[in-house]
């Protein structure tokens, strides 16, 4: 996966939890949307975790650690 697709990714979850959690808040759903906005984050935080490792690994070839 390539840098750019990563970005549009996030953005694109970003934009969708955005949108569910105006759209939940506005019918007076504030706990379901406080919950959406938390899987958001888990999932791009589960993306960025991936990418990390692979930073990490590659630190690690890097210094020859």
């Amino acid at each position: 996966m390539s840098d750019v697709d990563l970005i549009f990714k996030i953005a694109a979850i970003g934009i969708i939890v955005a949108i569910l959690h105006t759209l939940l808040t506005k019918s007076g759903r504030e706990e379901q949307a406080m919950m959406v906005s938390l899987a958001g984050l888990v999932v791009v935080l589960m993306i960025m975790a991936k990418e990390i490792v692979v930073l990490f690994n590659t630190l690690k070839t890097l210094f020859n650690l």
